[in-house]
């Protein structure tokens, strides 16, 4: 376990007592409310490197279809289909590997052997001649599977209390990065081509080593943290949860659609409308921002007015509805415009609501590792849906795709409306002192017992060998943080 003699700079207030009182009141509590500059630096690049990786990605989608078939040996829609999914397989078995790895060889050193690998796949896929070793540099991307020791590294350089905050700004960034390789794609593609784009993420991924070496911080101290990272021990708990395991085929099924729609819909517009996959970005633009003006007043509705479960499968249905529309209309350009339409909007409500109902139905103690099965769930359906996808219009033309993504998406909708609504919850998170590790199993039990009577307190996890408190607290009850911290004084 990586560890430095260097001091943090994080401004705290250390709370202490006697040294004959109980360890449950040698705490550590932030008396800042602000991200200390550190934080800020670290959060900001690593979204950023975060961000990066998720462009490379995602900006060949609404062009590779097309420029796949012009190889010279033309591959079938089922090999483009495995050439644009191909990495979600790779990166779904690394990914937990390669998060648990960096508990022991250092957060850095991953990062940098992950994006190395990333690198080298990307210059695979553009030197390509063919669509078999353009699959294979796609397998290698994704073998550089680097989100999850990303994610272990910002914990490590971020307090408790700031934890969401940053967790949010990465999720943001890949928002982000995802509308602008829509749009950023058919741009570059006229420039450099997607060889040139593959190329340009390999030298921008070697860019993002350098960063991580000299903009990210160094860790004072890294350890394994409940919230951001998988644990072995708990994934039989997790993958026994069945309102998670509604949420895990719910990020399969709405990436495989994903993938499965990128086979289809550059040839359905240019056959519909007639125009360059350069495009492209004219339709993607305006859909794009229609569906962000439309989506922040839903998630804003299901978190202040605690209707989660209720916009949650609404938006499913919107997105079985953009499905069949699809079905129905691939063959004309305003049909499939309207259908892209629906589909954001939809995309949008349910990529920004899977992981919020995953923290709030997920155990405070096995949090991390509930999002690291999430995630791998998410990349197997970048997988299935690709091959799926390809081998379907291939095999039975573009409708029968989004007939099996209609499919899908019945499955999820009938699911999710039986699942249980998430509770309306925040979390808060509580740093202890280093020498609350030596806090026996009685006292946690005792402090644990404590938090549990507090009004408004759902759930409680004290964590002495991360020195850690964790509450999950009713976002409709006039809670009163104060009674926590007299608690933790003692």
């Amino acid at each position: 376990m990586p560890t430095s003699n260097k001091q943090s700079n994080q401004p705290t207030h250390e709370v202490f007592t006697d040294a004959s009182t109980d360890a449950l009141s040698s705490l550590e509590l932030s008396a800042a409310e602000k991200m200390t500059p550190m934080e800020v630096r670290a959060t900001s690049s690593l979204a950023a490197i975060y961000g990066l990786r998720m462009f490379g990605m995602f900006s060949i989608l609404p062009i590779f279809a097309i420029y796949a078939s012009t190889l010279a040996e033309k591959p079938s829609s089922l090999m483009i289909g495995l050439a644009l999914g191909a990495y979600g397989l790779t990166q779904a078995l690394f990914q937990l590997p390669f998060g648990m790895a960096s508990d022991r060889f250092g957060r850095k050193p991953m990062i940098y052997l992950g994006l190395a690998i990333f690198a080298v796949g990307s210059m695979v896929a553009a030197l390509a001649m063919n669509i078999e070793t353009i699959i294979l540099g796609r397998v290698i991307q994704g073998a550089g599977a680097v989100s999850a020791v990303v994610t272990a590294l910002l914990a490590d350089l971020t307090r408790d209390e700031h934890r969401t905050k940053a967790m949010a700004s990465i999720g943001g960034t890949i928002g982000v990065a995802f509308a602008l390789s829509l749009v950023g794609g058919p741009l570059l593609n006229q420039w450099i081509g997607v060889s040139g784009i593959f190329a340009l993420t390999a030298f921008l991924t070697l860019g993002a080593i350098a960063v991580v070496k000299f903009v990210v911080p160094d860790p004072v101290h890294s350890h394994y943290h409940s919230d951001a990272s998988a644990a072995p021990a708990k994934l039989k708990d997790v993958l026994k949860n069945t309102q998670l395991l509604r949420l895990n085929y719910g990020i399969f099924a709405l990436h495989a659609a994903q993938m499965a729609m990128f086979v289809v819909v550059p040839f359905a517009i240019i056959q519909a409308s007639g125009m360059h996959e350069n495009q492209h970005w004219q339709i993607y633009l305006p859909v794009l921002l229609a569906s962000f003006v439309l989506m922040v007043p839903a998630i804003i509705y299901a978190e202040k007015q605690a209707k989660i479960k209720q916009v949650f499968v609404s938006a499913i249905a919107l997105m079985l509805l953009a499905q069949l529309m699809f079905a129905g209309s691939i063959a004309h350009f305003w049909g499939i415009v309207a259908s892209l339409t629906i589909y954001f909007i939809a995309f949008n409500v349910l990529e920004a609501s899977l992981p919020s109902i995953i923290s709030k139905i997920a155990p405070a103690a096995a949090k991390g590792t509930a999002m690291g099965v999430y995630n791998t769930a998410q990349s197997l359906g970048v997988f299935v849906g690709g091959a799926v996808g390809g081998y379907l219009s291939h095999s039975l033309g573009f409708a029968s795709v989004f007939i099996f993504c209609s499919i899908m998406m019945l499955i999820w909708l009938i699911l999710a409306y039986s699942m249980q609504a998430p509770a309306a919850v925040r979390t808060k998170m509580y740093t202890m002192s280093a020498s609350a590790e030596a806090m026996t199993a009685d006292a946690a039990h005792q402090l644990k017992t404590a938090l549990m009577n507090l009004g408004g307190v759902i759930e409680v996890a004290v964590l002495p060998l991360e020195r850690t408190v964790i509450l999950k607290v009713d976002k409709m009850h006039n809670w009163d943080e104060s009674q926590v911290l007299n608690l933790l004084r003692g």
